[in-house]
């Protein structure tokens, strides 16, 4: 299963980058992942963080390996629980009036296609959204120099 989604967020590179790969203050804007740690207290390539998420109000701690970074252009993470495998990238394009950001997730193996119901697209296509919506307002309203939303 391939969930693919992307989002303009009006503010610099430098700001959505930023706010996205520190980790120290995922506790302020999003509302998908809880209890985020790492050491160090960034993104980076190598490096493992752990998170605990409720997409049907039971918590799920997960633990992810960040497997690439490449400065301010994409973010790739991978993991595995319960028989499902991930992988996750974020790619950030500078634009004109922002940031594209797009996020492609990746799941895989035999416990998706038994348990379906346990891993529904649409739930899982929520979560997604949502977490994008969350950096989208942290970032636009951290950013020092807004760039205007183009009509």
């Amino acid at each position: 299963m391939i969930i693919e989604k992307s989002l303009l967020i009006h503010a610099t590179i430098d700001t959505a980058w930023n706010t996205f790969t520190d980790l120290t203050c995922w506790k302020d804007w999003c509302s998908v992942m809880e209890e985020v740690t790492s050491h160090p207290g960034h993104l980076t390539e190598g490096r493992r963080f752990k998170f605990c998420f409720r997409p049907f109000n039971l918590p799920v701690n997960i633990e992810l390996h960040v497997a690439e970074v490449l400065f301010q252009k994409r973010l790739v993470w991978h993991g595995k629980k319960h028989g499902v495998s991930a992988r996750h990238e974020f790619t950030f394009k500078e634009q004109h009036d922002g940031v594209l950001l797009t996020s492609r997730e990746t799941f895989s193996g035999a416990a998706l296609r038994f348990s379906g119901f346990l891993f529904p697209r649409e739930k899982l296509e929520q979560l997604t959204l949502k977490m994008l919506h969350d950096l989208k307002n942290a970032a636009e309203s951290e950013s020092s120099t807004q760039i205007p939303a183009q009509d």
